[in-house]
């Protein structure tokens, strides 16, 4: 399971989606106007092998217009060419975004925007963005997070002497936070096979779920059923869940086990094992860490990661 930024940080990486869903409730009342989609497309910029069509450019350019983003042309090319890297990473880093994913989280945008999704497909295809690039863009942004997470783990943590500092600050009281001891059990579905089984595997999991009853016998539940793993997640402080498991967890008793969730792997959920509450050097740097600044160092790591990426890039132009 991939580790997480805060909640904070990933809204921030798709903030503009706000401004976009403004643009939305203006262009619908104009529902007459169409744009053409391109009829032939031609490479524009290729990034380490992977082309980036004029199609691509007329895409991008219109979601630009819709969300009334700045730059022109220059922001829409350095943006795709982001995008083309990052993609890059994402894909050696193992990361992906199921299309179950992406299609509900573009309901979920329609819906908050008192839309359905037919709505915003006709809209989206009437400004000439369409939904299959507005729903790639949501992927992007989607693994992009998740890229930045592991990198985030790994570089943004507070130093410990700063840790020190801060709490010596607040009169040498370190802050406390909830550990939890977890185990995850999913119900593999090869994604050849998704399609036909995943209802099947999905009530298997709930079946397993409601029988559940603590770490220590999960594994002999599992004996015999297949395609079933049971792995050992390890001690996770509060701040360090997934955000897309965190309120399930925190909502979930110790021995008990989460609702289950549809996962790129099949089907899936987190069993409690323990909880106890801590108090150590760790917790006081994540939890300083997580401290109301993470929106602004999680667009720095943004922009100096893809600078990385750039730089050791291969980007020919045509």
């Amino acid at each position: 399971m991939t580790m997480m930024l805060t909640r904070r940080a990933i809204a921030k990486a798709g903030r503009f989606l706000a401004t976009l869903a403004f643009s939305l409730t203006i262009f619908a009342a104009s529902p007459n106007r169409f744009v053409t989609p391109a009829a032939a497309s031609e490479i524009k910029v290729v990034v380490n092998g992977q082309p980036i069509t004029s199609y691509d450019f007329q895409r991008r350019n219109a979601f630009f217009k819709l969300a009334r983003k700045p730059g022109g042309a220059a922001a829409v090319k350095a943006e795709l060419i982001d995008e083309a890297l990052q993609a890059a990473e994402m894909k050696r880093l193992g990361i992906r975004i199921s299309d179950k994913a992406v299609a509900e989280a573009y309901a979920r945008f329609a819906s908050q925007n008192k839309l359905s999704t037919k709505q915003l497909d006709q809209i989206m295809n009437q400004s000439g963005v369409t939904p299959q690039h507005f729903k790639g863009y949501i992927r992007a942004q989607m693994g992009w997070n998740q890229a930045l997470s592991a990198k985030f783990r790994s570089e943004g943590l507070m130093k410990e002497q700063d840790a020190v500092k801060k709490m010596l600050g607040d009169g040498g009281k370190k802050p406390t936070a909830t550990e939890y001891m977890l185990q995850q059990v999913v119900f593999v579905v090869p994604a050849k096979e998704r399609k036909g089984k995943i209802g099947a595997r999905k009530r298997e999991a709930e079946a397993f779920r409601q029988r559940y009853q603590g770490c220590a016998s999960s594994r002999e539940f599992a004996k015999g059923l297949v395609d079933v793993t049971v792995r050992d997640l390890g001690r996770l402080l509060a701040p360090e869940l997934p955000p897309e498991w965190e309120k399930d967890v925190k909502a979930t008793q110790p021995g008990k086990a989460t609702p289950v969730r549809e996962t790129e792997k099949g089907v899936e959920f987190l069993g409690i094992c323990s909880t106890r509450e801590v108090s150590d050097d760790k917790v006081a740097q994540l939890v300083f860490s997580n401290d109301g600044k993470t929106d602004d160092r999680a667009t720095e790591l943004s922009k100096k990661y893809t600078e990385e990426l750039r730089a050791k890039a291969n980007i020919e132009e045509r």
